[in-house]
């Protein structure tokens, strides 16, 4: 099972005045304890209970705490500011003399490891508002994996941390996980339940403690896996059975619990998502997105650790997270759905990963659920690969991938995979899907991007067209497909180009800048081959022809760089 790291927990007295002196090593959480005075509460109304943490410059935080069970509480801080950070707590049951006027010291103290997100931070929105980077600037690039029914019991300790590493040795940085409110399955589906049972009780009356700290030892290991959890609040349509209030007061356990790790917020999977497993419910679109927009908003009024926050569009009618939500303001980056398929997807993908890029208020953009590989056991590798290439060199600042099985936690074990559908998505258990070739193939593909200045890169589709086409424009296909299913480049003049090409065809590289000489690197996208090719010969008119490679895969990659 699970091993506790209890090093930066500690347990307070009921006494009203207790000075700790508590060290944690910076950016990681520090946990503290604290025990009511009074008799526990199981109403849905619990006390509130919030701590004032004074930083050593002075600045201060409201911290809200989380009830833990019974008569336990608990409040967890992290913090990139080295020195004494000292807190008293506030309860709005102020006759409670374990829980009210509780003071503390945390000392953070330098961190010595090798943890990214512990070492340079946890995330944040870069200043052009273009791409995610650590707090102290590093770029980060976003590869997500989708675990949306991660947390349940369908996938065992031993099974989370197997695929856990399997991510991190690939080099994935960003899980998308579920907060137990998962999609695709009736309220209290027993196939959600985690090893301690369900988030809530069957009438939502509270919150269950045990289900949560079983999460708790799933999302550290990832952090101390250096893969940060996008922590999704619940599915779209528990609006209508839990609303508004009660999914704030979800909201307001899940920032108190996990708000001190270096996590990403999704407030909503889906969020426009219409009621279809509530019989009868009346559907109203904009009341669910009015709905979400006020929880999205309270997200932001009590995070004081203020980490990145999305949500999640339901790929039907509204791709972008910037339609899921009345006030873009509140999203730091745009969460795309754009449609599981085949190349019939790549037209609304790219349109959709244009239009957020070129939309006001500037934000990263991420693909963050798009043809799952093995979907209906028919989406292969290369839509996988066309997906992630497309995307990036229109400008996304990552990608997330997918792959059936893993989404909803398939196991071989159970009749088909006890999967919510009971298998309708196909069979393919977890751990063969871990292993489909896709998700080591983007993974290559962000480790050739991140050996350039890959942040600093922006879309060039002037740059590539296929040779045969001669001045063909995206617009002059008849066929739908055919108008997207050209080559894409990005990059920076006079310095690098990166190419993809979706189809074994000779391309013309246009734009050359006079005396540019580029040495061309070819890199196969399905294997991870890479190799040098020699120096590109221009034309007068700056244009030059690459071939194909001979062998391999439909598609390939050829980058153009500028050596020193």
């Amino acid at each position: 099972m699970w091993t506790v790291d209890k090093r930066n927990i500690l347990l307070m007295s009921d006494s009203p005045v207790f000075n700790s002196n508590l060290s944690v090593q910076r950016n990681k959480m520090a946990e503290i304890h604290l025990l009511s005075a009074n008799a526990p509460s199981h109403s849905f109304h619990q006390p509130q209970l919030d701590a004032i943490v004074t930083k050593p410059d002075g600045s201060s935080v409201t911290v809200p705490c989380f009830w833990d069970g019974g008569v336990s509480w608990g409040l967890r801080y992290a913090s990139s500011e080295l020195g004494v950070h000292t807190f008293r707590t506030r309860c709005s049951d102020d006759d409670d003399t374990g829980l009210h006027d509780v003071s503390g010291e945390i000392t953070v103290i330098p961190y010595s490891g090798d943890n990214p997100l512990y070492l340079h931070g946890p995330l944040e929105i870069s200043e052009n508002r273009r791409h995610f980077q650590y707090a102290d600037g590093e770029p980060f690039f976003w590869l997500g994996d989708t675990w949306w029914m991660g947390m349940c019991k369908r996938l065992s300790p031993e099974g989370f941390r197997t695929l856990a590493e399997d991510r991190r040795r690939k080099g994935f940085t960003v899980i998308q996980i579920v907060a137990g409110l998962y999609p695709d399955m009736p309220a209290f589906d027993e196939r959600g339940a985690n090893e301690e049972g369900f988030p809530w009780e069957e009438d939502y009356r509270h919150i269950r403690p045990e289900y949560f700290r079983a999460a708790d030892q799933r999302l550290l290991h990832l952090v101390e896996s250096g893969l940060a959890p996008c922590l999704v609040g619940a599915w779209g349509y528990f609006m209508g059975w839990m609303g508004v209030e009660r999914l704030k007061l979800h909201w307001r356990n899940l920032v108190a619990r996990y708000g001190a790790l270096p996590i990403v917020w999704c407030v909503a999977g889906e969020a426009n998502l219409p009621y279809y497993l509530t019989e009868g419910f009346p559907f109203d679109d904009r009341e669910q997105v009015k709905g979400w927009t006020e929880v999205a908003r309270y997200v932001r009024e009590i995070d004081p650790f203020h980490r990145p926050l999305s949500i999640h569009p339901t790929g039907l009618g509204r791709l972008s997270a910037r339609g899921a939500i009345d006030d873009e303001t509140l999203l730091d980056f745009d969460m795309l759905q754009t449609g599981h398929g085949l190349r019939e997807v790549l037209p609304p993908t790219i349109r959709t990963v244009r239009d957020s890029r070129h939309s006001e208020p500037t934000m990263p953009v991420i693909n963050s659920e798009v043809c799952y590989e093995a979907l209906m056991d028919k989406i292969p590798a290369d839509i996988q690969r066309l997906m992630f290439w497309v995307c990036v060199l229109n400008g996304a600042a990552g990608h997330t991938y997918g792959a059936n099985g893993i989404w909803q936690v398939n196991r071989r074990d159970l009749p088909h995979g006890a999967s919510p559908h009971g298998g309708d998505y196909g069979h393919l258990p977890w751990d063969d899907a871990m292993n489909l070739p896709g998700s080591r193939q983007l993974a290559m593909a962000k480790s050739l991007l991140t050996k350039y200045p890959w942040f600093e890169f922006e879309p060039h589709p002037e740059w590539v067209a296929y040779n045969q086409e001669g001045e063909r424009t995206d617009e002059d296909a008849s066929d739908e497909i055919a108008k997207y299913e050209v080559p894409y480049a990005a990059g920076m003049p006079r310095r690098i180009r990166v190419i993809y090409a979706p189809r074994r065809k000779p391309i013309e590289v246009r734009g050359i800048e006079s005396n540019a000489k580029y040495h061309v690197i070819r890199f196969d996208p399905a294997s991870g081959e890479r190799r040098e090719d020699g120096v590109l010969k221009s034309d007068s008119n700056g244009r030059c022809v690459l071939l194909p490679p001979e062998h391999g895969e439909e598609d390939w990659v050829v980058v153009l760089e500028i050596k020193n």
